[in-house]
Formats: structure tokens, sequence, C-alpha cells
């Protein structure tokens, strides 16, 4: 099985586009969207899938990556989808929309792909149940606290410890580092004594 070629675009068609390897011109067949990010002799690599056929040659298909290819090949699995077929679901919709299109159980999102009947999107959607699951999103990475906030607090936990509740001690905080914003790059025992200068100034009051 070739399971992906590299080499130089010789030529890019509505179709299908031919990449050198090793000497050898192969022809993929590949959507639209695929072959518009190739270029002319520039080097490539694509995913592929490679479908022998009984009554014909055989093709190589190509795929920007491999969640596409492996929407194809799970596609081939089905009773009546044939490589053409397969390869027009994924110029119409993205693989990451195949996958939500199954969870939702969405038999419009596939008769929008000519050559799918209700039938035929009604065979797909109970056949794929299971075996295309929606992928989880990458959950955004917890921002690391910046130096300020570290600083602002152990300066709390200071305040704390000498007797403020903890709400009076994170508004002082935060009213000095409002007042005086130079001190955001400064050291703990200098943000400490800028915030009991201020307490005292203020009577105190909190304890």
């Amino acid at each position: 099985m070739i399971s992906s070629i590299r080499g130089e675009v010789l030529h890019v068609g509505l179709d299908h586009a031919i990449v050198e390897v090793a000497g050898f011109g192969l022809e993929v067949t590949a959507t639209a969207q695929t072959l518009g990010e190739l270029r002319l002799g520039q080097e490539t690599r694509l995913q592929t899938s490679f479908v022998p056929r009984q009554d014909d040659a055989p093709l190589l298909f190509g795929f920007a990556d491999g969640g596409e290819r492996e929407i194809f090949t799970t596609l081939l699995g089905i009773s009546g989808v044939g490589p053409r077929l397969a390869l027009a679901v994924l110029s119409v919709h993205s693989p990451a929309a195949v996958r939500q299109a199954i969870a939702d159980s969405d038999t419009a999102a596939f008769t929008k792909v000519p050559g799918i009947g209700k039938k035929t999107a009604q065979r797909i959607l109970l056949e794929l149940a299971g075996k295309l699951v929606v992928e989880p999103a990458d959950e955004p990475a917890t921002p690391a606290p910046s130096r300020a906030d570290e600083v602002a607090g152990q300066v709390q936990e200071a305040l704390s410890s000498l007797g403020w509740t903890e709400k009076d001690a994170r508004s002082a905080v935060e009213q000095v580092l409002r007042d005086e914003p130079q001190l955001a790059q400064a050291e703990v025992p200098v943000v400490l004594r800028h915030t009991l200068r201020m307490l005292g100034s203020a009577g105190g009051s909190g304890r």
C-alpha cells in the first residue's frame, strides 16, 4: 500500500496532479482544495490511498492530511460508496464537518454532496455511527500567572498573616498597584512596604 508520496509537482489538473517520485510521474486524484495548495515545480507531501479496481486501472488518491484520508477510507467501507463519491464528500465537507454530521445524524449534510441521495445519506449515518466520532477540541492552555500576580498574591498572604482580612488585603494590594503601576515589576518587600504605608495612612481599617 502506498500511504504517502513526496516529490516535485509536475502538473495540476482539475481533479488530479502528477507528482514526480524517484523519477516516476505518479497521477494522484484529489479534491479541489488539496489541488489548490499545490504549486508547480515545488515539492509536496501527500497522504495517499491506493484503490485497486478489477475492470480498470488502479487509482491513487491524495490528501492534505491523515484526517482526510481516514474519512475517505472509512467511507469506502460502505456499500454503494466508491472512491469518487467518497472524494466528493471531502470536496463539500471538511473532516470535522463530516464527523459532526454523523454525530448529529444530519442527513441533509450528506445530501448536499452531488451523487448522494437520502437513502445513501441515511446508510452512511447508520454505518458510521460510532466509527467517526467528533474529536475533542484542544483545551486552551491556562495562562501562567504573571510576575505581578505572583507578587500580589504573596503580599496579600503577608497582610493576612498580619491581621488584615483577605478582602481588605486584596483590595489594598490592587489599589497600590493601580495607583503606582511601576510597582508591578517590584519585589515583594517593596510592594508590601507601600501597601502597609497606604493602609497606615488610611487608619489601618479592616484589622
